[in-house]
């Protein structure tokens, strides 16, 4: 806030877990946009004396070129053990792991890079249960950039539903959909959990805690009879309520995992429930 108090056009969030090269464990650098030099000194200067631990400091980037800055921080990793994400621009392309998977992403404007420990959580149980994917249905609430929905048909569902409140990130998934082959296996659109009429035996759901528990209901309603149910988005310190909150809706969920970050500091755990009717 205090950023855009300074005139700051847009103010973008790095840390450890959203950029490869982001401010390192436990930190988090605040890049800040400026349309002119004075304003950027301006507000340097007022955080200088305001906040002098901050240590901030001024690089001037012409033209358009700081659209695509953000591409230096994003390189090829691997999200599973059987799934890499290459962004478009990496070339040589690297090879895909042993019995394993290319995917080709471009976030763009939506979340969802996989670089997030919640994201990888959720595709870590993925690649686990990933024959009981095969053949089956997913529908990625929350979708962002898709990788949840298109992880999931790299393990071999039949087809998936991506649902996003922000109408502008489907035109996102839609294109990284299209770079993976998987047009035809998609259905991306805009619209929220209560616009579902359809139930799915496999949902998948990366948001957060406050955003999750208030939808509870209407989520479930979303599972099948016997389908799964994959929350994240949520911190260690949330993991009992949100389990009690899931088994006490009418649908009949069970808990029957969770999976924590390999960074046990991270805090961030998945949360997998089964419907039995």
């Amino acid at each position: 806030m205090t950023l855009f108090e300074l005139g700051a056009g847009g103010v973008e969030e790095r840390d450890d877990q959203t950029l490869i090269r982001g401010a390192g464990a436990g930190s988090v650098t605040l890049v800040a946009s400026f349309e002119r030099r004075e304003d950027a000194e301006a507000a340097i200067a007022a955080l200088h004396e305001a906040l002098p631990a901050l240590a901030p400091r001024f690089e001037e980037v012409v033209g358009d070129a700081w659209r695509d800055a953000w591409k230096e921080h994003f390189a090829p990793f691997a999200l599973t053990p059987r799934i890499t994400v290459v962004p478009p621009w990496t070339a040589p392309r690297p090879a895909a792991p042993e019995r394993g998977f290319i995917l080709e992403l471009e976030p763009g404007r939506a979340f969802g890079t996989g670089l997030h420990a919640s994201t990888a959580l959720i595709c870590g149980i993925l690649d686990e249960r990933s024959a009981d994917i095969e053949g089956r249905e997913v529908l990625d609430v929350g979708t962002g950039s898709g990788i949840l929905a298109l992880a999931a048909l790299l393990y071999g569902a039949s087809h998936a539903v991506a649902i996003d409140i922000d109408p502008d990130v489907i035109q996102v998934v839609n294109e990284n959909a299209a770079r993976n082959g998987m047009t035809s296996r998609i259905e991306a659109r805009a619209g929220t959990v209560k616009d579902l009429t359809s139930t799915y035996p496999w949902v998948l759901a990366n948001i957060e805690a406050r955003v999750l528990g208030p939808i509870a209901g209407d989520l479930t309603r979303a599972v099948a009879p016997g389908g799964t149910l994959v929350l994240s988005g949520i911190l260690e310190a949330e993991h009992d309520d949100m389990v009690r909150r899931y088994t006490s809706v009418p649908a009949r969920l069970e808990h029957i995992a969770t999976r924590r970050a390999a960074d046990a500091s991270s805090g961030w755990v998945s949360i997998a429930f089964s419907r039995s009717s």
